[in-house]
This record gives C-alpha cells, structure tokens and sequence, in this order.
C-alpha cells in the first residue's frame, strides 16, 4: 500500500526523498523577486538571494526556531543558507540548480516567516 502526501510544491511517497516539480526550478525574473518581495516585507535582496535577519529574545527562542523549521525544511528538501549568533538568525535562500531565485525560495521565506512569529 503507497501513501503519498503533498506539501506545496513537493510529493513525498512513503520511503522516498521528497521531489521538486519541475516549475519549482525555473529561476524567476527580477519583476517576478520584486514581486514577491513586496509580500515579504522583512526581506530583501542580497548577492542574488533573497534575505533575512530575525532577532529573537534569546539563544533558546533562535534555537527553537532553528529545530521547528529544519523538521518543515526537511520535508520540502529545500534547504537555506542560515547562521545563528546568540538570538540572531540570519537566511539566505536560492536555489543553486536554477541558478538564482525559484518559487520554491519564496514558498520557503513565507513558511519560516509563519514559523517565526511562534518565537518572536
């Protein structure tokens, strides 16, 4: 018996790594970034990606932030750029086989931004 689960842009099939669809690859224009950075108005862009720093109250508030995105960010199998500093997190995301930016990067920025807000 297959059991099979969606998650955005992904399909995870029972005992497989999840797999991108092929729209999620496609690098977007600048238009297309601008676009979607007017929906995310805490981002901006950095050396061709797409950036964040959030400021959490402490070590323990970063961390739990870390932990509850990666477990969401393993499943997408679309993993960021991010470095931690005491309450800081930084994120930079791309998608290196596009060459730039997909809808798979802005997917993932509004998904830590709805996880953010438990911990902020």
């Amino acid at each position: 018996m297959s059991r099979t689960l969606a998650y955005g842009l992904y399909t995870v099939g029972q005992g497989s790594r999840p797999k991108m669809k092929e729209m999620s690859l496609q690098k977007l224009s600048g238009r297309q970034v601008e676009s979607a950075l007017a929906e995310l108005p805490e981002w901006s862009l950095a050396n061709g990606k797409l950036h964040r720093e959030y400021h959490f109250r402490d070590f323990v508030h970063a961390f739990g932030f870390l932990a509850s995105a990666a477990l969401a960010i393993e499943k997408m199998n679309h993993h960021p750029e991010w470095f931690n500093v005491y309450g800081r997190v930084t994120v930079d995301l791309t998608t290196h086989d596009a060459g730039g930016i997909t809808e798979s990067d802005v997917k993932l920025a509004n998904m830590l931004e709805d996880i953010a807000r438990r911990f902020l």
